[in-house]
């Protein structure tokens, strides 16, 4: 694992601190690697959405789409 070192002004240290303290937080490191984690995961899902929003528009979910979605899981199983 690497090691980085940050430097932070001591409002955001006592930041910090306070969540490691009270968010079940065992070592700074241990907060600062979720944060990184999260971020990760808002990007992603941000591009998601933007890939979404670039695409063509798909079919129309009315109730005749979703009946036909409900009978093709059904298959032969339809009583």
């Amino acid at each position: 694992m690497g090691t980085m070192n940050v430097s932070l002004p001591d409002a955001l240290k006592a930041f910090v601190d306070q969540q490691v303290e009270s968010g079940g937080y065992s070592t700074s490191s241990e907060y600062v690697r979720e944060l990184i984690r999260k971020d990760q995961e808002r990007q992603h899902l941000r591009g998601l959405l933007l890939a979404g929003a670039a695409s063509r528009p798909g079919r129309v979910a009315d109730e005749a789409y979703f009946d036909g979605l409900r009978q093709r899981v059904r298959g032969p199983y339809k009583r």
